[in-house]
């Protein structure tokens, strides 16, 4: 547990110019006082580990102080190359740059280890695209990329509806979403975040003027809480229906989770032929009829009526085809 613990601590002072015993105990998880204890173990063990004193002082290494990457197990090695994304890396720009740090990373290794990217990748592979889509890469994903690292004010121009909008934002992250990349950005001088669309850039300037990033924002909490704002925002109608112990079970193939979650708490007790009526939020009534029309017999449409209409006459239709 300590060993761990001291290792951890020489990355982090690896990885920044210094840091407050504060820090390291947060990050530890630990007291001030076992950060003292640990920075004096790792100085009698030959680790360099300076304290700087008063109030703005810290633990820092001295004289550029690095440790080989000699106490990674080979589960932890692994992992770590199944960290990066190749496919998102390359469209970002970023894959030169991954490629090296690997071969970095790997010389660092015992040699026991160092097969550990062969060994992810053989096991391993991500395949973002959604289904039946073909990938296309927005061309502008990389002058993005690059403000979002580089922490640049950028001037953007983007489709809405049928006008071209600009705007100056703050790019504070990027998510790749079932093949679709999107930015997480604030208008510049304090605006709110929204999310956009890479693919509906038409223009970015990244000029020479960084914001200053909060850095309490996180990405992926943000991402999640939009995304849910999005799917329900969309979900203006209502379809009121039957469905069988089987059309239950193929619902989540139809339709969005955040209407299946809702179907499933408004869900009453099954009648005597296992059914069960159910509250479904849509996005229309055309949306509907296109995703219920997949669970066939195994879902009856109570209302809207127009609806329930449209579906008695699918079923004549079909069958007079198949008499």
């Amino acid at each position: 547990m300590r060993a761990a613990r001291l290792i951890k601590m020489v990355l982090l002072l690896q990885s920044r110019p210094s840091m407050t015993a504060g820090e390291l105990a947060r990050e530890l998880e630990v007291s001030e006082r076992t950060v003292t204890r640990d920075a004096q173990a790792l100085s009698e063990a030959g680790v360099p580990v300076y304290a700087d004193r008063g109030r703005a002082g810290g633990y820092r290494l001295i004289g550029g102080y690095r440790t080989r990457l000699t106490g990674l197990a080979r589960g932890e090695a692994e992992a770590l190359f199944l960290s990066g994304v190749p496919g998102a890396l390359r469209e970002m720009g970023l894959e030169d740059a991954a490629s090296a740090a690997r071969l970095k990373v790997s010389a660092a290794l015992l040699p026991s280890l160092r097969d550990a990217s062969r060994t992810a990748a053989q096991r391993f592979h991500l395949d973002a695209p959604a289904w039946f889509k073909e990938p296309r890469t927005p061309e502008l994903l990389p002058a993005v990329a690059d403000a979002v690292w580089d922490d640049r004010v950028v001037r953007a121009r983007y489709r809405r509806d049928e006008a071209e909008v600009e705007r100056e934002l703050e790019p504070y992250g990027l998510v790749l979403k079932a093949g679709v990349w999107y930015l997480c950005a604030r208008v510049a001088g304090g605006g709110t975040r929204r999310v956009y669309r890479i693919d509906r850039f038409t223009g970015v300037e990244a000029g020479e003027e960084r914001f200053v990033r909060d850095e309490e924002f996180d990405l992926p909490g943000f991402w999640e809480e939009r995304a849910e704002q999005f799917a329900r925002s969309i979900l203006r109608a209502e379809v009121v229906l039957r469905l069988s112990p089987a059309g239950l079970r193929q619902l989540p193939h139809t339709t969005e989770p955040v209407s299946v979650r809702a179907a499933r708490e408004s869900a009453g007790e099954p009648d005597e032929e296992g059914w069960v009526t159910v509250t479904l939020p849509v996005e229309s009534e055309d949306v509907a009829y296109g995703q219920l029309f997949a669970l066939g017999p195994e879902a009856e449409v109570l209302a809207p009526a127009g609806l329930r209409e449209r579906f008695a006459e699918a079923a004549r239709r079909t069958a007079d085809r198949y008499r």
